[in-house]
C-alpha cells in the first residue's frame, strides 16, 4: 500500500499539542499565519504519496552501487531528488537573505516526518543537508556563505556530516583525521571516516562534506577538534564547479535496512589531501558540530515517528483485509477480518498511541527550537532554549524507540506474512533500526538528558515542564467527561513518579553519578510516556473545543485514554526501576564478566 499523510492528527498535534497556536498568539512568530501549515503539509502528502512512497521498495530491493568511486543510486532516485528539491523542499526552513522559504522550524519538523514516513531512504539526504546548513549559517564566514549556503538551501547541491571513523564512534575525541594549514588560509585534510551517510551519490552534482579534524598543534581530545566544509568538487570564482577534490567514497556498507541509503567509507588524502575550509574557529569544531547534531536528532526522532506512522497505516489496512477467525458469538462459520479481534485491536492502538504520542513531543521540541530564536523577549528567548534543550534527548530516543517497537507490532499484526519481505512489513521494521544508534546512540541521550539537561539550572525547566503538564491533568479531570475513564488519575500518578525520579537523579548526578547513570535509560521512558501521556490528553480537550473542526474529537479522547491506561501507568513500575536497580545495574560484573 502507499503512504497517505495524516494530516488532521498532524494538525492538531502542531498547533495545539506542541503549542504553535499559542505560541503564534503571543507574538513570538512574527506575522507568520500558522494556517499555512495546513497548506505546506497538504502538499507535502501530495508530493510524498504520489512520488516517494513508490520508490521506498524499489530502494531496498536495488540498493546502491559504487563503481569507480561513484556511487549510483536506485532507478528513480535522481529525478525524485530534482522534482522535490525543484519544488522548494528543501528550502522551506532555509534564511530567507539565501533563497530560503523562512518558515518556521516545526512546518519543516512536520515535513520530516513526512519525507521519513513515505520513503526513511530518501528523506536521510535532505535531512543532513538540512543541519549542514545550520552549520554553515551559524558558524561559517560571509565568503563560505556566499559561495555554498544558497546551493545547500535550494537543494542544488546535499551536504553531509562526518564525525565517526573506525576507532571513534561515540568518542569523537579520539578521531585521528589530520589537517593542515596551508599558505592560501585553506586546508589539507587526510583521514578516513566511516558510517558517512550519502558521502557519495548521483542526485547532485556537488556535495557539501564537514568534517571533523584535529591540527598537529591542537589539544587532546574533543576540545583540540576543528571543522572543516570539503566541496566535493572545488568551486570557481564564478560559481561553476571546478577541479575534483580528493575526498572519495571508497567502501559502502551493506546493511540491515536503509538499503536505498549509501552509507559510505570516506577516504581523504590519496592525492596529497582535501582541500578543506574552516568553519567557526580552530579546536572549536564540536561546538559547531553540534549545531549540526542538535538539528539532527530532531530529525531522526522525526524519523522514528514517520517509520512508525508508515507501519501502523499499513498493518490497519492489512488488519482490515486479512479474514482470520471469528467473532465470539458469532452465528455463521464466515471467517471475519483480524482487526475485530481483541488483541490485534490493541495492537494496533498501541502502534498509533505511541506513534501520536511521539509526534507531538517532536513538534514541541520544534516550537521551542523556533521560539528560542523568533521570540522578541529575550528571558522568553532562554525559556524556550532550555525548554528545547530539554526536550530533544527525549524526541531522539523515546521517537525512535517508538519506531522501533511500532515496526515490530506492525510485522506481528501481519502475522507469518510479516516475516515475508513481499509484504513490506519486515522492511520498515529493518529501516527503523537505525535510528536508535544513529546521531548519537539512545544511551546517550539518556545520559545527556540525566547529567546535563535535568541538572541545568538544578531542574527548574523540568519543573516548569512539570507544572504545565499538571495543568492538563487538572483540564482533564474538571472536564468530568466519562469518556476519559482514569485518563486523569493515571497522569497524575505518572507525573508524581517523574517528579520523585527526578529529585532522586538530580541529587546523585555529582554525589552517585554512577547510580544515576545505571537508571539513566528507564528514566528517559518514564519521562517520554509520561509527557507524551499529558501532550495526548490536551490534544484531546482542544479537539473537544474544536468540535468537528477537529474530524471526530472523540477518537482523540479514546487515544489519549488508551495512552494513559496502557502506557503512562507504567510510570510507577518505572520509577521502582530506576531507583531500586542502581545497585545491581553496577554490581552485574559478576555475572557479565565472571
Amino acid at each position: 500500500m502507499t503512504y497517505r499523510a495524516p494530516i488532521n492528527d498532524m494538525l492538531l498535534a502542531l498547533n495545539h499539542g506542541a503549542g504553535l497556536q499559542a505560541a503564534v498568539k503571543a507574538g513570538h512568530y512574527g506575522d507568520f499565519d500558522s494556517d499555512i501549515a495546513a497548506a505546506v503539509l497538504e502538499e507535502a502528502g501530495k508530493f510524498a504519496g504520489d512520488v516517494l512512497a513508490p520508490l521506498n521498495r524499489v530502494g531496498d530491493e536495488h540498493g546502491i552501487k559504487l563503481e569507480a568511486d561513484k556511487v549510483t543510486t536506485a532507478p528513480g532516485w535522481p529525478d525524485a531528488y530534482q522534482r522535490w528539491a525543484a519544488a522548494g523542499w528543501n528550502a522551506v526552513s532555509g534564511p530567507e537573505a539565501f533563497g530560503g522559504q523562512g518558515l518556521p522550524l516545526a512546518i519543516n519538523a512536520a515535513c520530516t516526518e513526512i519525507w521519513s514516513a513515505s520513503n526513511i531512504a530518501f528523506g536521510l539526504c535532505p535531512l543532513l543537508t538540512l543541519s549542514a546548513i545550520e552549520a554553515l549559517d551559524a558558524h561559517g564566514s560571509d565568503e563560505l556563505k556566499g559561495i555554498y549556503l544558497e546551493k545547500l538551501i535550494s537543494g542544488a547541491w546535499t551536504g553531509t556530516m562526518q564525525l565517526t571513523e573506525p576507532q571513534a564512534g561515540s568518542d569523537v575525541g579520539a578521531l585521528r583525521t589530520r589537517a593542515e594549514r596551508a599558505p592560501d588560509g585553506s586546508y589539507r585534510i587526510k583521514g578516513t571516516k566511516i558510517f558517512i551517510t550519502y558521502g557519495d551519490h548521483d542526485m547532485t552534482d556537488n556535495i557539501v562534506h564537514f568534517v571533523l579534524a584535529r591540527l598537529p598543534d591542537a589539544p587532546a581530545g574533543t576540545k583540540g577538534i576543528s571543522l572543516f566544509l570539503i566541496p566535493k568538487f572545488l568551486v570557481n570564482a564564478d560559481g561553476s564547479l571546478g577541479a575534483r577534490n580528493d575526498i572519495y567514497a571508497s567502501g559502502v556498507e551493506h546493511k540491515l535496512g536503509m538499503h536505498a541509503s549509501p552509507t559510505c567509507t570516506m577516504t581523504m588524502g590519496d592525492k596529497g589531501g582535501a582541500i578543506g575550509y574552516l568553519i567557526g574557529e580552530e579546536n572549536r569544531g564540536m561546538q559547531c558540530m553540534f549545531t549540526m547534531m542538535n538539528q539532527a536528532r530532531l530529525a531522526v526522532g522525526l524519523e522514528g515517528v514517520g517509520i512508525a506512522d508508515r507501519a501502523y497505516q499499513q498493518a490497519l489496512a492489512f488488519a482490515q483485509e486479512r479474514r482470520q477467525g471469528r467473532t465470539i458469538g458469532k452465528a455463521d462459520n464466515g471467517a471475519d477480518p483480524i482487526i475485530v479481534h481483541p488483541d490485534v485491536k490493541r495492537m494496533l492502538m498501541q502502534m498509533r498511541a505511541l506513534t501520536a504520542a511521539a509526534r507531538t513531543i517532536c513538534y514541541a521540541t520544534a516550537v521551542a527550537l523556533d521560539v528560542s530564536v523568533r521570540a522578541t523577549d529575550a528571558k522568553v528567548r532562554g525559556d524556550a532554549a532550555a525548554r528545547g534543550a530539554l526536550l530533544t534527548p527525549i524526541a531522539k530516543a523515546f521517537s525512535t524507540d517508538i519506531g522501533n517497537e511500532v515496526t515490530s507490532l506492525g510485522v506481528q499484526v501481519h502475522g507469518g506474512m510479516g516475516f515475508i519481505e513481499e509484504t513490506g512489513a519486515a522492511q520498515h521494521y529493518r529501516d527503523a533500526r537505525i535510528t536508535a544508534i544513529y546521531e548519537g546512540t539512545n544511551g546517550i541521550q539518556s545520559i545527556d538528558l540525566v547529567t546535563r539537561k535535568l541538572a541545568a539550572n538544578g531542574g527548574a525547566s523540568v519543573w516548569a515542564l512539570l507544572d504545565e503538564l499538571t495543568g492538563i491533568v487538572k483540564r482533564v479531570e474538571a472536564s468530568n467527561d466519562p469518556a476519559f475513564g482514569t485518563t486523569g488519575a493515571k497522569l497524575r500518578d505518572a507525573l508524581g513518579s517523574l517528579e520523585r525520579t527526578s529529585r532522586w537523579l538530580l541529587e546523585r548526578v555529582t554525589s552517585a553519578p554512577n547510580d544515576a547513570l545505571a537508571g539513566a535509560t528507564p528514566y528517559l521512558r518514564l519521562f517520554g510516556s509520561t509527557l507524551g501521556g499529558c501532550m495526548l490528553a490536551g490534544e484531546a480537550l482542544a479537539a473537544r473545543d474544536l468540535g468537528e473542526g477537529a474530524g471526530d474529537p472523540q477518537r482523540y479522547v479514546t487515544l489519549a485514554r488508551f495512552f494513559a491506561e496502557n502506557i503512562s501507568v507504567q510510570a510507577s513500575s518505572l520509577e521502582r526501576t530506576v531507583i531500586d536497580s542502581a545497585e545491581a545495574v553496577n554490581g552485574a560484573d559478576a555475572v557479565l564478566l565472571g
